[in-house]
């Protein structure tokens, strides 16, 4: 006869066990769960960029992360793929150690190399946000997206003239994440391509008269057609998959890779005929375990873009509300162009630098002219060139300018440096730049965003659930006074919102990537 209670402990003894316990996210969680084997097929091979979390069930950071990783899955579904591996269960941990991982949890992104070939990885060291996840994810999307002007749209029109294509009608100046994903899924099937509001001979053509307006057309002489439905992914996938089937994900091999996977699988197989026969001949060969083998990933140490704030609200909200902090704001008319290429290389480079280096600075963004509210902003602080670098700190009322003679790494890391070490003198900001806060009523059951601390223990603190404040725009805001502080004052930068420190900063909420 078993006694209960034995059994009970015995029970509770096995769970506390490594071995036995399971992983950290259910079957129906929204993250993918991948192992050893999986790992090539559903994320090495896939035409969308993944970021995978090598975890362990008892690591206490790893259990921290687990709301924020969860509410990224959902908000990057069918965008991007969020991953995670359980580095404790035995068949993982040679492939775990083989990614280099170290320690838990370890986040990674995996991005396709664009013609093929082995992807491309990448640590990341942000944020353990829901929102600063989702945000590294999409800024490393591959965009194959074509932009469509009025002097290019002929030639995008006649080039393939039979092949299916897609034409995005927007007034935004950036490509919403939502599009990348669609033009992965039909990459190779339907060329898509994006046309601002500006280009007049695109519109007229067309007959555009709202946005966004996707246009269809799907080759030869068949007319376009013009979708009306959801602007959501899984309708938009429908109506242009008339025009030809979406790839499947992973894609299936192409012919020629197909026929050298033959013949190397041939080779295999008599090397593996060779070595069995001396095995046999041998009475002293001792039989071993199947091991599944993982060729090893390209780790390529390299920095993603900054990040691209596309919309007044996201400027003000990021930058310009009285409890903004400094930021680091990267102003550009023309991303392509040599100086702003340079320019936004140079702060990608830093921060990933100090990403590296485990050191927080403060955020550093992209931020097209384009946009509503860019021009009075640049006015105000007299800014005319094609591209301006400046650091503003909204709560204390200050503003500086870059201005060295190019935008060479370590010319705009020196300026840095003194804006890190309170160095130099600061401008005062005009009058109706900073936006006033309105404070919201905090509702009785808020959903408070995990970001868990650095100290190594289960039990960490819980981020806090304060909502942001809506902040009105500074046209609302022109009586305001500015805080008092003198324009050359020196003083340390205000720190800055770090890992874990929630409590003092708020948690801010993840952004929406389900529309155009």
């Amino acid at each position: 006869m078993h006694h209960p209670t034995l059994c009970a402990v015995a029970v509770a003894l096995l769970s506390a066990l490594p071995g036995a316990q399971a992983g950290l996210y259910s079957k129906k969680s929204p993250v993918l769960q991948v192992d050893a084997k999986s790992y090539d097929r559903l994320i090495a091979k896939s035409n969308h960029t993944s970021i995978v979390e090598f975890y362990a069930p008892w690591c206490g950071h790893c259990k921290n992360l687990q709301p924020a990783y969860e509410k990224a899955a959902k908000n990057l579904a069918g965008i991007a793929k969020v991953a995670a591996v359980d580095c404790d269960d035995d068949a993982n941990k040679q492939f775990c150690g083989q990614m280099g991982v170290q320690g838990f949890p370890t986040l990674k992104i995996v991005r396709p190399k664009k013609g093929g070939g082995k992807p491309m990885v990448q640590d990341y060291n942000g944020q353990r946000t829901a929102s600063g996840i989702v945000e590294a994810v999409v800024q490393a999307m591959n965009n194959h997206v074509v932009k469509v002007e009025d002097k290019t749209l002929d030639k995008f029109l006649d080039d393939e003239k039979d092949a299916p294509k897609a034409l995005l009608f927007t007034d935004k100046g950036t490509t919403s994440s939502l599009l990348k994903s669609i033009a992965i899924d039909f990459l190779d099937v339907i060329t898509v391509g994006q046309v601002r509001n500006t280009q007049a001979k695109a519109v007229e053509k067309f007959g555009i008269t709202k946005y966004p307006t996707l246009i269809l057309l799907p080759g030869g002489d068949a007319p376009a057609v013009t979708y009306d439905g959801e602007l959501k992914k899984e309708a938009l996938v429908t109506f242009l998959s008339q025009a030809g089937a979406p790839n499947p994900d992973p894609a299936p091999a192409k012919p020629k890779a197909a026929k050298k996977e033959k013949k190397a699988e041939k080779k295999t197989e008599k090397k593996t005929e060779k070595k069995a026969d001396s095995s046999e001949s041998s009475s002293t060969a001792e039989s071993e375990p199947d091991v599944p083998t993982q060729e090893a990933p390209v780790i390529i140490e390299k920095a993603l873009p900054i990040p691209t704030i596309n919309s007044q609200e996201k400027l003000i909200k990021e930058c310009l509300t009285e409890k903004s902090h400094t930021c680091v704001l990267a102003f550009v008319s023309n991303s392509e162009s040599d100086s702003a290429k340079k320019a936004l290389d140079s702060l990608a480079q830093l921060s990933f630098k100090y990403a590296q280096g485990k050191r927080n600075l403060f955020p550093f963004y992209e931020v097209p002219t384009s946009i509503n509210g860019a021009a009075p902003l640049l006015r105000a602080l007299d800014l005319t060139n094609e591209v301006e670098i400046i650091a503003i700190n909204a709560r204390r009322g200050w503003w500086r300018h870059f201005e060295g003679a190019d935008f060479a790494h370590t010319t705009v890391e020196s300026w840095i440096d003194a804006i890190r070490m309170g160095e130099g003198s600061k401008k005062k900001l005009p009058e109706g730049i900073v936006a006033i806060s309105v404070e919201q009523p905090t509702p009785a059951t808020p959903e408070p965003e995990a970001d868990p601390t650095a100290a190594d223990t289960p039990d960490a603190t819980e981020a806090a659930t304060s909502e942001e404040p809506t902040p009105l725009t500074p046209e609302e805001n022109a009586t305001r006074v500015p805080p008092e502080s003198s324009a050359t004052e020196a003083t340390d930068p205000e720190p800055e919102c770090q890992t874990g420190a929630a409590e003092q900063c708020g948690a801010r909420p993840a952004a929406e990537h389900d529309e155009l």
